[in-house]
């Protein structure tokens, strides 16, 4: 459901305790591109956070992504609101490009900004009922749900045992040979997301394979082959021994032109304005920077779909609604639905509304084709 207007207004319209997660990409609060949405203070607001705390249910989690320059405004306005700071997820990525300001003369080789290659989230949940199994019962709410969030396959592989090789009594001496299936639930979780850039997975050593037969390393270009589907995340160096390599992290590259636009062919262009951080000369949507060419999704900080499911999935319950207070183009509404979740998002931009209309209808579609293959 969209609800058009400040969110403080709209958020004081939901009944306490009426929605099961919290997954929100704030304003970073940076005057991003000359944007007023983005330099109002919004996200430093402890009476927003207030309001999401009390529509939120007892043990809802909270992310929140932010600035690595002004995360620390944002967690702490998190924090005083009355949410508990559980952890922090990075997101990594290499395609960043410095906004830096060159020195010359005998300064030459000197700047003023680092290469942006991370984007943190605040990881925070609304205080529990009791205790963490009571809260579940009652609400729903209060765990993360991490088999769903795991990164690997889950494919399984069957193996052959002689009995009399079986330890203890189970089978009383019976002879023959038993099959049973190993499953591979994939790894737990990580608090590290990257976009599976050579730059980000040279930052991780390569070790030895594991000793399940795979090879160790990754896959060169292996991240292009990264998928999301409704029963898991398929990872983009599956296949290889992922001991110590960026292959034990979950991988989501940043938004594509054609993610971007999905479902908007019937909108107009527009442009989103040509701002100073952009290289003379470069691919700005290869770079996951906002398009210079008019495009109908011209939103410039449109986040990645896989990304935005993989997070609503791990902190929302089976048919629990997902609450977005700034939801900029669409993509956590398209990423509950997906899920098959229920949504909620607050927007004040009118010229967005269109492109989050369109972006619903496309992945309602979407998810009534992946329904109909069920069956």
């Amino acid at each position: 459901m969209l609800l058009k207007g400040n969110c403080l207004d709209l958020l004081a319209k939901l009944p306490d305790n009426s929605v099961d997660s919290i997954v929100t990409d704030p304003p970073y609060e940076l005057g991003f591109m000359g944007k007023a949405w983005d330099n109002s203070g919004i996200a430093y607001s402890v009476q927003l956070w207030t309001e999401c705390l009390r529509v939120l249910k007892p043990g809802g989690h909270l992310l929140a992504f932010g600035g690595s320059r002004t995360y620390h405004r944002l967690a702490c306005a998190v924090e005083d609101a009355g949410f508990e700071v559980r952890d922090q997820i990075m997101w990594l990525y290499g395609s960043g490009f410095p906004k830096s300001l060159n020195l010359k003369d005998e300064w030459q080789g000197w700047g003023t900004a680092l290469k942006p290659a991370h984007e943190p989230i605040v990881v925070a949940r609304k205080p529990l009922t009791g205790t963490v199994a009571n809260n579940v019962l009652e609400w729903g709410t209060g765990a993360l749900n991490i088999d769903a969030s795991r990164v690997g396959t889950g494919t399984g592989e069957v193996k052959t045992v002689n009995y009399p090789d079986i330890r203890g009594d189970n089978y009383n001496n019976a002879q023959g040979t038993v099959e049973y299936t190993v499953v591979d639930q994939g790894r737990w979780p990580a608090n590290v997301i990257h976009d599976g850039s050579e730059e980000v997975l040279a930052g991780f050593p390569i070790t030895a394979s594991t000793g399940n037969g795979s090879k160790s390393g990754h896959r060169k270009g292996g991240a292009s082959t990264n998928s999301v589907g409704l029963s898991g995340v398929k990872n983009a160096i599956d296949g290889y021994a992922d001991g110590g390599s960026a292959a034990r992290f979950f991988y989501c590259a940043k938004a594509s032109k054609s993610e971007r636009n999905a479902g908007l062919e019937g909108l107009p262009k527009q442009s989103v304005g040509v701002g100073d951080e952009r290289p003379s000369g470069s691919s700005n949507e290869r770079r996951g920077l906002p398009p210079t060419k008019p495009a109908q999704n011209f939103h410039p900080t449109v986040k990645p779909l896989a990304l935005m499911r993989y997070l609503v999935k791990m902190v929302t319950p089976p048919g629990g609604t997902v609450l977005d207070p700034f939801l900029g183009s669409g993509t956590t509404a398209c990423a509950a639905i997906l899920e098959g979740f229920e949504w909620i998002g607050c927007e004040m931009t009118e010229d967005y509304w269109p492109i989050i209309e369109a972006r619903v209808l496309w992945a309602e579609s979407q998810r009534a084709q992946m329904q109909e293959g069920m069956f």
